[in-house]
């Protein structure tokens, strides 16, 4: 079920998501489409030619609610801990972001989908599972 959704537009090719917090300046993308620490992941998005459309998801009750797009590919499959229980989504220079509460704070299983994987993303889904027990 889709929970919350923001199209942003970003001059760097970087968009991060995750914890509220700062992201650590010790993530960094290099070649990949996505790199994750325990806050945080970094997606490598197409810059500065439209707007980059984030969807947010939970596991569905409604089987006919919106779902993930289950063409695009994923990026990032584990655990992201989550301080305060929101999510927030934006671009590295920190011009939009988006938070939404998912739960309450600890670690939550996260999945983050991508529509073309590297500097062509224009797309990202998340879905996050549940709370890490």
């Amino acid at each position: 079920m889709q929970i919350g959704g923001v199209d942003i537009y970003v001059n760097h090719p970087v968009l991060h998501l995750g914890a509220t917090d700062w992201v650590p300046l010790s993530l960094a993308l290099d070649a990949a489409p996505a790199a994750s620490c325990d806050t945080h992941v970094a997606v490598r998005v197409r810059p500065q030619r439209g707007l980059i459309k984030v969807r947010l998801f939970t596991p569905p009750d409604d089987p006919q609610g919106q779902r993930p797009n289950p063409e695009f590919t994923t990026v990032f499959d584990g655990p992201l801990l989550l301080s305060d229980g929101r999510i927030a989504i934006g671009d590295v220079e920190q011009q939009t972001r988006f938070v939404h509460r998912v739960g309450d704070r600890g670690q939550f299983d996260v999945r983050v989908a991508v529509n073309t994987p590297g500097p062509d993303t224009s797309a990202i889904d998340i879905v996050i599972v549940g709370p890490r027990k």
